[in-house]
């Protein structure tokens, strides 16, 4: 008897090896954004795999423990990096999936544990080599005065909004109980808000995410830095597991979260240029000077909270007549996509996506389109009432009489008894070099650079 119930335990722990050795590929999912392409292998158990480079075709070719079948079920979405994806066999026997690429690439290949709504994953980032596609940072923005329908032509620079759609890719965000996915929101209501924005003229909307992507967090706002936005808004969808919390909210920068950024930018003296320009040129980070540093962000971080603060209550009044409020005041949270103490930034929860009535609400173009044309109001007639001084508002608010941008500044930084120039729009290094008779070359190796390119409120010393 003993001897038949160890063969059975052993015929046991064999087929539970077995089980655990056995995987399979349920799908393959593609995400192209403009600085990578990003794969993922959705698989039933833990992957185990080993990867080789081939060339002649350019490919990846990753050969997968305990998968025997070549069915790795529906390839979804595509990139110009990705040319086909099929499963082959190894001279091994094994099953390997092969990724043939567009042009050479560097990988980053990794796995992740179940997280719902989706199980294993085998995760393959891909990024072009050298020249072959564009650069992944944007452009920066150059607006355009825009023109108004009158008989005068009152010129003035486009105030530029940032907006954020939240989560995508392979991020889904909250999911609500029928399956909406808050990526899939957040981007419909982006697009809304950014179509109207770029209707009203002297306002200019720029995304931080163009397609379904994933952008991570603390990137975000350093995409709305490069574009110059004067106000960056994030779009989210709220969820709980208490079913019946319903209503929308907006999110503010934390004092702490703030103070925080001021001082992690002040430790690294190459980072004071990502709140203040060039004045970085100016404030030198001594200990005789650092004090300096230290008022001017401080005042850069207050006048972007003051601001922040105010559009978040314009944002909640306007919503107030399209949604219930879960919070009718501001709220102050440490958020990444709200880390940047030099941007306004507010973060819109719509709504709760786990509350069965507020999901459906949430999916109806309608109620998207009055959630977008609420937040529009708001910022239309905030910045109608506070525009900043060089903007086309601002010309329209002064009976047509715009303020040069230079004294466009809620900071005044004193420079040393040498010539300077604050970069504004319209600037580049040979318009600086011929304005002050210098050479170009001179102008370059007075300030340090590196190249051409210059930023707006960068502070160039003239030689």
């Amino acid at each position: 008897m003993s001897l038949i119930v160890r063969v059975f335990s052993l015929m046991l722990l064999l087929l539970c090896s077995y089980s655990w050795a056995v995987n399979s590929v349920k799908g393959v999912r593609i995400w192209h954004a403009p600085d990578n392409t990003r794969l993922v292998l959705d698989l039933a158990n833990a992957p185990s795999h080993k990867v080789k480079r081939l060339s002649n075709p350019t490919r990846l070719e990753i050969e997968l423990a305990g998968v025997s079948s070549l069915n790795i079920g529906a390839v979804t979405g595509d990139s110009p990096l990705v040319k086909s994806v099929y499963a082959s066999r190894t001279p091994s026997a094994a099953t390997a999936v092969v990724i043939e690429l567009s042009f050479p690439v560097s990988d980053s290949i990794f796995s992740l544990p179940p997280s719902p709504p989706y199980g294993h994953r085998l995760v393959v980032d891909l990024k072009a080599q050298g020249a072959a596609v564009s650069s992944a940072k944007p452009a920066p923005v150059v607006s355009q005065p825009a023109q108004p329908a009158t008989s005068s032509r009152v010129t003035g620079r486009d105030i530029i909004i940032a907006i954020d759609a939240g989560h995508g890719g392979q991020d889904p965000g909250a999911v609500g109980p029928k399956g909406t996915h808050e990526k899939i929101i957040t981007q419909s209501v982006s697009r809304q808000l950014a179509a109207m924005i770029n209707q009203q003229p002297g306002l200019k909307a720029v995304l931080t995410r163009t397609g379904d992507y994933y952008i991570h967090p603390n990137k975000r706002p350093e995409i709305a830095r490069q574009k110059q936005a004067d106000l960056l808004i994030s779009i989210h969808a709220d969820a709980v597991q208490n079913r019946k919390a319903h209503g929308a909210s907006v999110w503010v920068l934390s004092m702490r979260r703030a103070t925080t950024e001021v001082g992690r930018m002040l430790e690294q003296t190459e980072q004071h240029s990502e709140l203040l320009g060039g004045v970085a040129e100016v404030i030198k980070d001594s200990a005789n000077e650092r004090y300096l540093a230290q008022t001017v962000l401080d005042l850069s971080m207050n006048h972007s909270m003051v601001t922040g603060f105010e559009v978040a209550k314009e944002v909640l009044r306007e919503m107030s007549t399209v949604a219930h409020l879960h919070k009718k005041e501001p709220q102050a949270a440490s958020l990444a996509v709200l880390k940047a103490p030099d941007i306004p930034s507010i973060l819109v929860e719509t709504g709760f996506i786990s509350n069965y009535n507020e999901e459906r609400l949430l999916k109806d173009p309608n109620h998207q389109h009055k959630l977008a044309l609420a937040i529009f109001r708001a910022v239309k007639g905030y910045f109608e009432k506070s525009p900043p001084a060089d903007s086309l508002f601002a010309a329209h608010k002064n009976n047509g009489r715009s303020v040069p941008a230079s004294q466009n500044r809620a900071v005044t930084v004193i420079s040393s008894t040498n010539r300077t120039h604050k970069v504004k729009r319209g600037d580049s290094l040979s318009r600086v070099a011929k304005q002050y008779g210098v050479s170009m070359t001179a102008l370059r190796r007075h300030n340090n650079l590196k190249s051409d390119n210059i930023l707006i409120g960068q502070v160039l010393r003239i030689p």
